[in-house]
């Protein structure tokens, strides 16, 4: 839903000719709802005065396509959600596409990420797959439940000609179950710290004094800053755990072992992550709100100072449109004393998977390979409403380089593809949300004055409670 929020709060904030590009839409219309990509335009301008020439074009086409002799023709049918980021995404994939191949069409069914788990489910337990679309769209800390519970319903992409190692090593472990992959990255999640610079100017600082820096500077600093200012650095959602999750992927921990078992318990970067976001919070640093629209608000209105997320969090940011200018980014702070401890992280992002009821299933590995695995152009057509690439060319890309007004001039997208692409995987598993829904009750209480290890211990046997 966050996603949701803050995609239709970017596109009302752009100009109107992005929201010409975006084809403007909420999030949350009916899951019926369906936009198809066709091909008229092209197909007008590729066609000559002969209609046998047209025939001979569209042949050749589903040639390439490897796919007319298929039982799904040339006809893609995708799950996603979002109009305005997803399936605006998707769309234009297809047009990109489509200039090689003129007779695909793109089916896109709006479906909520919770329909469509529902349904994943639903279709897997049932032994009847073919209620499932060529396509869908996978939440990447959900990616590896759902293949590991219902591997029937995935197609291995392992030896299908994608070329992953064009993106962010992080990015694609999420979609990588037992050496194999099952999943063509999609949007970028790598995390960001935004800083307000007049803020930080009236405590003597810069973005400088912010940039590749641990999280005990960051607290010492953020005391500083709160001295002088009487704004916090940092806000977060009571009871939620993005902060603490962002904290352990930096380092490349989690919350399992190996194996899928609780490993909270004896869990030495877990523990220090613990007792940094308390130390913040006790020192005022962190200030914790009751739900999101205060989270955003805490920005907008000027109260805090800066945030941690997912780089998606720039579009609530862009928002204030009367602190353009006033905005910078830059790395996340590293934990002390922790192995692999890096300033890099993720919060957030989706990848595409092929389900095995595909009808054309050449078509579908080729068309993920030639846009969201190939497609530079592709990256660059969906900037417009913030669709960030994990697609580490796209980051070489004009496009990308273009400063940005608001975040002070800064290449910021070309920065967020160079941190995704030094940002450490972890291991999510199956129990993936239960752990993190533990921890956050773990954390609620430690910053009540209960102790790291005893909260720990409770947490790990509601997991283990869960999992029986």
């Amino acid at each position: 839903m966050k996603r949701k929020i803050l995609s239709a709060l970017l596109c009302v904030a752009m100009t109107a000719t992005m929201l010409a590009g975006c084809g403007g839409g909420s999030g949350d219309n009916a899951d019926d709802k369906k936009a198809e990509t066709t091909d008229d335009a092209a197909g007008d301008e590729a066609a000559g005065d002969d209609a046998a020439g047209d025939e001979a074009a569209d042949d050749a086409a589903g040639d390439e396509a490897a796919g007319d002799d298929a039982a799904g023709g040339n006809k893609l049918t995708v799950w996603c959600w979002d109009p305005a980021f997803n399936i605006f995404s998707m769309e234009e994939a297809g047009k990109v596409y489509q200039a090689d191949h003129s007779d695909l069409s793109v089916e896109v069914t709006e479906t909520p990420w919770d329909d469509i788990q529902t349904k994943l489910t639903t279709a897997a337990t049932s032994g009847d797959l073919s209620t499932l679309p060529d396509i869908i769209l996978v939440q990447d800390n959900a990616f590896q439940k759902n293949v590991i519970s219902y591997p029937e319903a995935f197609l291995d992409l392992t030896d299908s000609g994608i070329d992953l190692k064009q993106f962010s090593e992080a990015k694609t472990a999420y979609s990588v179950v037992e050496g194999k992959n099952y999943g063509v990255p999609f949007d970028n999640g790598a995390a960001i710290a935004a800083y307000r610079t007049d803020i930080l100017e009236q405590a003597g600082m810069t973005i400088d004094d912010f940039t590749d820096i641990t999280w005990d500077e960051y607290l010492e600093k953020g005391k500083t800053v709160l001295e002088k200012t009487g704004k916090p650095l940092l806000s977060c959602q009571a009871g939620e755990s993005d902060v603490i999750m962002m904290m352990m992927q930096s380092c490349g921990a989690s919350l399992f072992d190996d194996e899928g078992k609780p490993a909270l318990v004896g869990n030495d970067a877990l523990k220090k992550v613990m007792e940094t976001y308390a130390g913040l919070k006790e020192a005022g640093v962190l200030v914790e709100v009751n739900d999101w629209d205060q989270y955003i608000s805490t920005m907008t209105t000027e109260t805090v100072a800066g945030t941690i997320n997912g780089c998606w969090i720039m579009a609530s940011i862009k928002t204030a449109e009367d602190q353009s200018g006033k905005w910078a980014i830059t790395n996340l702070p590293k934990l002390v004393g922790v192995d692999n401890a890096s300033n890099y992280s993720n919060n957030g992002g989706s990848s595409w998977a092929i389900t095995s009821n595909c009808q054309n299933v050449e078509l579908a590995k080729d068309f993920l390979k030639s846009t969201f695995a190939g497609s530079v152009e592709l990256y660059e057509n969906i900037i417009s409403c913030g669709a960030l690439a994990t697609y580490l060319p796209a980051g070489d890309s004009d496009v990308y380089a273009k400063g940005d007004d608001f975040f002070g001039g800064d290449a910021v997208s070309a920065k967020i593809v160079e941190f995704a692409g030094k940002t450490p995987s972890n291991n999510t598993g199956v129990y993936y949300y239960e752990a993190r829904d533990a921890v956050a009750t773990a954390m609620q209480n430690i910053v009540s004055g209960s102790s790291v290890d005893d909260e720990l211990q409770l947490a790990q046997e509601t997991i283990e409670s869960q999992m029986q």
